[in-house]
């Protein structure tokens, strides 16, 4: 198996570091900078886990050539149009895609771009950032992936995800080949998106929000909205997934956020329209009350506007 990883950064660097310490042929597509810091120093990862300093191979965008049986995407929502340019020259006949973007619109653009044979669905679940000197640190104990194929992929699609779950299980990274990744993938747009629309609109980690008198009523109007989305999208969340997600909303005293609060505090570029926009647009549809979602999505793009002047803060 030959895997191109788009990008070194927190969750690609990541997953793409550790699928190479299981031996695997990883190769990373990255920009002039980045890989000749890579070829100096490896790629390092800091983590309670396990430190790395792994070396490996890189390619840049004008040099890639079509040699590779997965591409894993991890880029933001907003880069993903340049990422379709960036992996053109890296697609051979039979390689698949693995985005492990959050949400669900890139689905379809991607299949628009590469037909919905190649295109798998993927999510996964971490917490890393990329610090200053280019070394990736995680950030929590929980380190996964869930994948699996959709309708209409190739017929090897199952069996190349199980070899990639296998090889991840060599250095103890949960990866699940899913019976149903859609599935999955609602799943976790249901959690995020309640948890991104009430913190960047509060400004405020899930404790601080329940310690408001309103706090857990507009946090269960955000979550309804959710889920009333993926029900008419035919994702209903499961009870044990409703069941996980409403302990990480409804936790007293939870320092929890959003990464899209902290991209937000940091004057940073944030995944708006792909993540709150799009779930807004799809609860409208189902008929829910989603007047927290819409003041949630109002405030984020006031934010970029201001972001756009170059007032945000």
């Amino acid at each position: 198996m030959k895997v191109l990883i788009l990008g070194a950064g927190a969750v690609g660097g990541y997953f793409g570091g550790r699928l190479a310490q299981a031996g695997v042929d990883v190769t990373f597509l990255v920009r002039p900078r980045r890989a000749q810091k890579l070829a100096q120093a490896g790629l390092v990862i800091k983590s309670t886990l396990g430190d790395a300093q792994i070396p490996v191979h890189t390619v840049l965008q004008e040099t890639v050539r079509p040699d590779y049986d997965l591409a894993i995407l991890s880029c933001k929502a907003y880069d993903l149009d340049a990422s379709i340019a960036s992996i053109g020259g890296a697609m051979g006949p039979n390689t698949l895609i693995l985005p492990l973007l959050n949400g669900m619109a890139h689905l379809a653009r991607l299949e628009q771009a590469y037909a919905s044979a190649r295109v798998l669905g993927g999510t996964c679940y971490i917490a890393s950032t990329l610090d200053a000197d280019g070394s990736i640190r995680h950030l929590s104990q929980f380190q996964g992936i869930s994948c699996g194929p959709r309708a209409g992929n190739h017929a090897h699609a199952r069996d190349l995800l199980q070899e990639l779950a296998q090889a991840y299980a060599r250095v103890s990274v949960e990866c699940k080949v899913s019976a149903d990744i859609e599935q999955d993938m609602w799943e976790k747009f249901v959690l995020l998106a309640s948890l991104a629309a009430m913190t960047c609109l509060m400004r405020a980690s899930v404790g601080e929000i329940l310690s408001a008198n309103d706090g857990e009523v507009l946090m269960r109007e955000a979550l309804s909205a959710c889920i009333a989305a993926a029900g008419a999208a035919g994702h209903a969340p499961s009870a044990e997934s409703l069941q996980r997600t409403e302990s990480m909303l409804f936790a007293r005293g939870s320092a929890f956020t959003a990464s899209m609060l902290r991209d937000l505090e940091a004057a940073g570029r944030v995944e708006a329209d792909h993540i709150v926009g799009d779930m807004l647009r799809h609860a409208r549809a189902a008929g829910a009350d989603a007047r927290v979602l819409a003041a949630a999505y109002c405030h984020l793009q006031a934010y970029e506007a201001r972001r756009a002047r170059g007032a945000a803060a």
